[in-house]
């Protein structure tokens, strides 16, 4: 069990720049997300597209704007359950919550900060008729842990930045790496493809474009994917994992359980601290709505700095907060 003072559900741009207020009140963060890695959609969507309008930033790659994130949070040692979705949330004493998640963690905390932006999000999967059959028995819909494939054989299917970055990743890990994609362009950053193509002339991938995963044969667990490809007809594969990479779909998920108010796939908020009805519980980012609301990363980053003001006097209702600036006292200054 994980104890801590404020849980982040979302561990996107506005989840990540909350820690940072909450750490500059000693306030200690948890972040959980569906996803296996911190960044959001900016991490697993688009890493490499431009954002413009980061203060001080003419342009920053939304990969780089994570990667600057954590940086500036890293003083405040976050700790984080990621690759599990926050499923089922209890007030178990006054000011305290437990959330269970989708794989058995547990967190408690007196406040919860829900981040989630979209929703969590959800794979797309490929329309084949029995795909659930082999999910966590050979189909994976993202990669958690590189090591998992080491000297297996891959099938990748997909075009965008996740199929062409764990393409060039797993070349050196799996025994047999195969990507294939419907087109013979791709999505992603044309760096990756680049690469994808160099791995293919030297063998280390075999790549196979205007080709489609048609079915999936095995007993106990993924044996072959059956192909489809205009050059080679159709064929089976012989494979130890099927990862398709086809994207997210948002969906709010349970978050519709919590006895929050929701308005058209989105929780209401006070705009006086972004507290929702629950006491103890604030929304942040994309997933809240209020009159005049706009979905930006900066006006998710104001909605948390708020909402931790808010949340230390939730807390600790006893003591004074003195309000400090970081130019006057820095960072370390605030560090517990």
């Amino acid at each position: 069990m994980i104890k801590t003072d404020i849980a982040i559900i979302g561990a996107g741009p506005c989840g990540l720049f909350t820690v940072f207020e909450a750490g500059l009140l000693k306030l200690k963060c948890h972040l959980i997300d569906a996803l296996p890695q911190a960044g959001g959609q900016l991490t697993e969507i688009y890493p490499k597209k431009p954002i413009y309008d980061i203060p001080g930033y003419p342009s920053i790659l939304a990969g780089d704007l994570v990667t600057n994130l954590m940086e500036q949070i890293e003083p405040f040692k976050p700790t984080f359950t990621l690759g599990e979705r926050a499923e089922k949330i209890e007030r178990i004493e006054e000011k305290l919550f437990e959330i269970t998640t989708t794989d058995g963690s547990i967190i408690h905390a007196p406040v919860i900060a829900i981040a989630g932006g979209l929703g969590s999000f959800e794979p797309r999967k490929p329309p084949l008729p029995n795909i659930e059959q082999f999910e966590k028995k050979g189909v994976d819909y993202m990669v958690k842990d590189p090591e998992k494939y080491r000297d297996k054989k891959i099938l990748i299917a997909g075009g965008g930045d996740s199929a062409l970055d764990w393409t060039i990743e797993l070349a050196n890990v799996a025994s047999e790496v195969t990507l294939i994609h419907r087109r013979t362009s791709f999505r992603g950053a044309l760096d990756s493809v680049d690469k994808v193509m160099d791995l293919a002339a030297v063998k280390k991938v075999n790549l196979i474009t205007e080709a489609q995963a048609i079915g999936l044969v095995g007993n106990e667990k993924l044996e072959e994917v059956e192909v489809k490809s205009k050059t080679n007809g159709v064929f089976n594969q012989k494979v130890d994992y099927f990862i398709p990479l086809f994207g997210l779909s948002p969906k709010l998920g349970p978050i519709a359980d919590w006895g929050l108010s929701i308005d058209r796939s989105a929780i209401e908020v006070d705009t006086k601290d972004y507290s929702t009805g629950v006491p103890g519980i604030y929304a942040i980012g994309d997933i809240n709505t209020y009159e005049g609301k706009l979905k930006l990363i900066l006006c998710g980053f104001h909605e948390g700095t708020i909402a931790m003001q808010s949340a230390f006097k939730y807390i600790y209702p006893d003591q004074k907060l003195s309000f400090k600036y970081t130019t006057v006292a820095g960072v370390n200054g605030f560090e517990s």
